[in-house]
């Protein structure tokens, strides 16, 4: 794979650390900034709504940038807002700054994912595309644990100037590698709004939106789900954790490599292993041995479909409209981890034990196959 590929994965990987590791930093800034740790969590809310209405906004405000002054300018923001965020001296401006820095999102990838697609030949653009996915999955893998670890032990403050720093590396990467030339779409913001109205295009986000709505349902109780349901100790999850973000890893590369080869089988491949994962774990959730091993296999499961659903929503867009269509992509998964977080959580308000929770779950990607059966008949041929 061309190196490019892997510049965009160092972005990747800033950008997946900061997304998530103030989850395990709420403590150390609702103390810091004397606010509760129920407002502290709102941070981690804020940021996916403003992937979920930056993405749209700032790709159809750019679409006349060429993709590599696009992509660098983009990285750069992302170190200011990450700046702001260290040097934040309020809850208030908190916030403002994950809001900044959650603009760069899905931007980003999407025009990465147009970007990575023109790198290599036709039948490895799933796989190009999983590659810079990939530095995603390691944020999760070793950027979280790390940020956590390093806030923990000193300041939550010193997170994010090392995020800052890992955006000044991939920016400097990306300004040597990346290949000059390219716009977003055809340069015509109206064109690419008008995408988003395309049915076939409509049916893909939505093919997202409730896969990963279904990984979230559960994903956000993991740590009550193992420890009441199951029966692990507190010292048990962070281990079983890596197990899922070592799945997220694998999954992600079958993924894009199957994708390749048959992306509409794969799509729907991918979500039939989603929900039968769910409905395992939901059956075994009182077994300590298979719900460690299912909590790796849904790690697995749901990342498989990230790459053969970008390459889908991109390829229903046409010519022009790609990097739209992958950047609300971007926001689409965020909005089904918001929707699956509620569920869960409305599931649990009403007395539900946590080990219902995955079969609440598998409905997502139940209605993701029925959409998906519409739309891999409708839209391009199921051989596709």
């Amino acid at each position: 794979m061309p190196i490019a590929l892997y510049a965009l994965a160092i972005g990747a990987f800033g950008i997946g650390v900061t997304e998530f590791v103030i989850m395990g930093l709420l403590v150390e800034v609702a103390n810091s900034l004397s606010v509760s740790v129920a407002t502290a969590g709102t941070l981690i809310s804020g940021y996916a709504l403003g992937v979920v209405f930056g993405a749209p906004v700032l790709t159809a405000l750019t679409s006349r940038s060429s993709h590599k002054r696009l992509l660098l300018g983009l990285m750069a923001l992302f170190v200011v807002g990450n700046a702001a965020c260290a040097l934040a001296p309020t809850y208030g401006a908190l916030m403002a700054a994950r809001v900044l820095t959650a603009l760069t999102h899905g931007t980003f990838f999407g025009v990465g994912s147009v970007v990575a697609q023109g790198l290599v030949a036709r039948d490895r653009q799933a796989s190009a595309i999983a590659i810079v996915f990939t530095g995603l999955t390691l944020a999760n893998v070793l950027g979280v644990p790390f940020g956590t670890w390093l806030g923990q032990q000193t300041d939550w403050r010193m997170t994010f100037w090392a995020v800052s720093a890992i955006g000044i590396a991939g920016w400097a990467v990306m300004w040597m590698v990346l290949p000059a030339g390219g716009r977003s779409d055809a340069g015509d913001w109206r064109a690419d709004l008008a995408v988003l109205g395309r049915v076939p295009v409509l049916r893909g986000l939505s093919m997202t939106v409730l896969g990963y709505a279904g990984v979230f349902a559960v994903f956000t109780y993991i740590a009550p789900l193992l420890t009441e349901t199951a029966g692990f100790g507190n010292a048990a999850v962070s281990p079983i954790l890596l197990g899922f973000g070592a799945g997220l890893v694998v999954g992600n590369l079958v993924g894009g490599r199957l994708a390749d080869r048959h992306l509409a089988p794969t799509i729907l491949g991918t979500l039939c292993a989603l929900l039968l994962v769910l409905i395992l774990l939901g059956l075994g959730a009182e077994s300590r041995w298979a719900t460690a091993a299912l909590t790796a296999a849904l790690g697995a499961a749901g990342f498989a479909t990230v790459a053969p659903l970008q390459t889908w929503v991109m390829a229903q867009a046409g010519d022009v409209g790609q990097a739209m269509a992958g950047s609300v992509n971007i926001a689409a998964f965020n909005l089904g981890n918001a929707i699956g977080a509620w569920a869960g959580g409305v599931l649990i308000s009403i007395g539900a034990g946590y080990g219902t929770l995955p079969f609440l779950a598998a409905l997502f990607p139940l209605a993701a196959l029925g959409v998906g059966a519409i739309a891999l008949r409708r839209d391009i041929p199921i051989s596709t």
